[in-house]
């Protein structure tokens, strides 16, 4: 608990570096919004990708962060918990650099990825156990975001559903202190608007909730939409080799961007709070929708090139060598969406007279709930921000229509995808999670003494001898597995002495039931020990004989890790 108050003020600590930091670039006059400067303002991505990617190659050795959450669970599925003690300082760098300089990208994840990185280093110094590791990973996940957005109870559900923290007696308090110590770290520093906080004054709900079925709907279908542009402009610049390419193509297309539209410029909350206060003046500040008659047509066309725009703009700033994460973008985005259906609501169906800031509100947490595939959170951060839980059959409702669209298209989430595709993905299932914890490497037994094809049964009878092993590999001369002799095989000849010099290894051998490749991963080595009902199998690394893998230490190292993974 004393180390989760530690952690819990030093991420909140980070988050107020980095908005008050964000937050004084924003005020430069060279970056400030507007018409002026907007010259400048199409270099500033640029300047922002060259700066950081000097900053990973030149200070940080090359040890580009990564995807903050993506990459916090994958150092929790396949690196026992241990993040890098560099990934604690270079995530939130090269992400106020990235941001600072216009990327459109979020901090939450890479805060998120530095302060699971102190939590993993305060693990490693305390000498903690994996479960207790995992437990102050997950609270600085939640000081992370309780900091980030206010938002205590939004927080500790993020770590249950994406950290995926058992939410236990054990775990409970950790993350309640954590996320109280962010909160109170943050509080006095921190501009409400640089937070979701407009939606506070909204009004009380006006029970309208046949308006939110095709509206979570097309959160869901917009949220899918989102995952395939991200992913695909991110694809799509990283196609190029060179990182100077990348960073000119993807800077200037972003730079462009922004000099078209302004309030694309960074993180975007000023221009969330304006849309929850029912304000639309600065959507457009260089004017460039103006060319479109007719206010309606305008503001559509102005917040549907906004929401068009955000996730690709965020690929390629990330693809580029940039580093952010897509919480913010996701906000943005649903943030958008609750304006455009206001908007075409207000234009068909005036009688209606629906409260913008309510949907606005309800397209973030929809989008959240299809995007990161976690509603409870996108539910408790909206209701958090509205001041209340007024707004909550709303938010529960266009959150699960949305989660179950997006999910049936697309089963796994961005952060989660590429690791479900290698099998590395932690879930709250024990049998699953303990699997993909387990290494075949580390299970496997190399004792056994091999013998050699064109040996003689008198050799061999010399080798099970001083052998404590009742089953030998045999081996060609370079390395390779071409059979087994198991001791039961050879039980009727070894004593007939007759035999000795006439038989050989060759007429002996039998082939394994099945092979292990040393980098397979253990659902497929469970499966296969059930298909041949084997009690040893052999390990190869790339055809390579390396040694013998057995049920019964399996199911050993299965019921450590379950005891040290669930323990109370």
């Amino acid at each position: 608990m004393l180390l989760a108050s530690g952690i819990g003020m030093a991420a909140g600590g980070m988050a107020v570096l980095l908005k008050n930091g964000i937050g004084w670039l924003r005020q430069l006059p060279w970056i400030a919004q507007g018409d002026i400067g907007a010259e400048i303002r199409f270099v500033l991505p640029v300047i922002g990708l060259v700066l950081t990617h000097l900053l990973i190659r030149k200070v940080f050795l090359n040890r580009h962060p990564g995807p903050g959450i993506p990459s916090t669970l994958h150092a929790i599925s396949r690196m026992r918990a241990r993040l890098s003690r560099m990934s604690m300082i270079s995530p939130v760098a090269a992400s106020f650099i990235t941001v600072g300089f216009g990327g459109s990208a979020g901090l939450e994840a890479p805060t998120v990825q530095s302060s699971a990185a102190m939590a993993s280093e305060a693990a490693e110094r305390f000498n903690l156990d994996y479960r207790h590791r995992l437990v102050l990973i997950g609270c600085a996940a939640t000081a992370s975001l309780a900091a980030m957005f206010k938002a205590p109870l939004a927080a500790i559900v993020f770590a249950v559903e994406v950290i995926m923290i058992d939410l236990t007696t054990a775990s409970l308090m950790p993350l309640l202190i954590a996320s109280l110590s962010a909160l109170l770290t943050t509080t006095l520093f921190i501009d409400g608007d640089e937070l979701i906080q407009a939606g506070r004054d909204l009004p009380a709900w006006d029970g309208a909730v046949l308006a939110y079925l095709p509206f979570a709907v097309l959160c869901g279908l917009a949220s899918v939409w989102f995952s395939a542009v991200y992913r695909g402009t991110g694809q799509a610049i990283r196609r190029f080799k060179f990182p100077g390419t990348r960073i000119a193509l993807a800077g200037a297309l972003v730079g462009g961007v922004l000099v078209a539209f302004p309030t694309l410029y960074g993180e975007g909350f000023e221009l969330i709070n304006d849309l929850l206060r029912g304000r639309f003046d600065r959507l457009d500040p260089a004017g460039h929708g103006g060319i479109i008659e007719g206010t309606t047509l305008r503001l559509l066309a102005v917040l549907s090139i906004l929401w068009l725009c955000k996730p690709a703009l965020t690929g390629l700033t990330v693809g580029a060598g940039g580093v952010g994460g897509i919480f913010a973008p996701a906000l943005f985005s649903g943030a958008m969406l609750g304006g455009i259906y206001l908007t075409l609501t207000d234009f068909i169906f005036p009688s209606w007279h629906l409260i913008g800031g309510h949907f606005v509100l309800a397209g973030m947490a929809g989008l959240m709930a299809g995007i990161l595939r976690a509603p409870l959170t996108a539910i408790f951060l909206a209701a958090e921000a509205s001041g209340g839980y007024d707004l909550f059959i709303p938010l529960m409702l266009t959150s699960a229509i949305a989660f179950q669209t997006a999910r049936w298209m697309r089963p796994n989430s961005i952060y989660t995808e590429e690791l479900a595709e290698r099998g590395e993905l932690i879930t709250h299932d024990k049998d699953k999670a303990v699997l993909t914890l387990m290494k075949l490497a580390e299970e496997v037994e190399r004792d056994f003494d091999p013998v050699r094809a064109e040996m003689t049964l008198g050799d061999l009878v010399e080798v099970v001898a001083r052998s404590k092993r009742n089953i030998h590999p045999v081996l060609d001369g370079r390395g390779h597995l071409v059979g087994l002799v198991p001791l039961e095989e050879i039980r009727g000849v070894m004593f007939d002495r007759e035999r000795y010099d006439t038989l050989t290894v060759k007429d002996l051998m039998v082939l394994p039931p099945a092979s292990l490749e040393l980098g397979e991963h253990m659902d497929q080595v469970m499966a296969k020990f059930d298909r041949t009902r084997a009690w040893n199998l052999p390990v190869l690394e790339n055809g390579r004989y390396v040694g013998f893998v057995s049920r019964s230490k399996l199911f050993g190292a299965y019921r450590t890790w379950l005891q040290a993974f669930s323990e109370e």
